[in-house]
């Protein structure tokens, strides 16, 4: 059973040939949690990962030089069939479950993928500028802009969560 956190962020179609760090990353992004450890975080992930590997859903490339190991889906992969954890509940509150908040909610998973899309956009231009740097002067407007994009979708989250929390009671 997988983290439902990191289940959503490797489900994500274009999140392919990605690292640990990469999926840390999109995970601290996601929980907004300023009490997570990074390293713990990182750990954690590694052995999620590592479970979808031993499975076949994964494989991982371990680079000659010393540098970061990748992790790609294999054919064998399916995002429906990904089975993650039910979500553990420390604090029940009771929240207004009105329109407004249905769509509030709506909106912050749009958001969330949106960024998930968009994180996997800059680590593409990241890895294309370091395989081929010729296309620096290219790559780098593109890398700059999907860059803005994620802060930009940082922010809006950021905005709803805040209006999700004023609306429990």
């Amino acid at each position: 059973m997988l983290d439902p956190v990191v289940a959503q962020i490797i489900k994500a179609i274009n999140f392919d040939n990605f690292t640990t760090s990469e999926v840390r990353s999109a995970f601290l992004a996601l929980k907004k949690d300023p009490e997570l450890e990074p390293a713990n975080v990182r750990r954690m992930i590694y052995a999620e990962l590592m479970k979808l590997v031993r499975r076949g859903w994964l494989k991982k490339k371990i680079p000659r030089l010393k540098g970061q190991t990748k992790f790609s889906k294999t054919k064998l992969f399916n995002s429906k069939n990904i089975p993650v954890k039910a979500m553990v509940i420390e604090h029940v509150n009771t929240v207004k479950t009105d329109h407004s908040h249905q769509k509030l909610l709506s909106k912050l998973i749009h958001y969330k993928s949106e960024l998930l899309q968009s994180l996997g956009e800059s680590e593409a231009y990241k890895e294309i500028y370091h395989d081929m740097p010729e296309l620096a002067d290219e790559i780098q407007p593109k890398y700059d802009m999907a860059r803005d994009n994620n802060t930009k979708l940082l922010g809006k989250i950021k905005a709803i969560e805040e209006m999700i929390k004023q609306r429990v009671i």
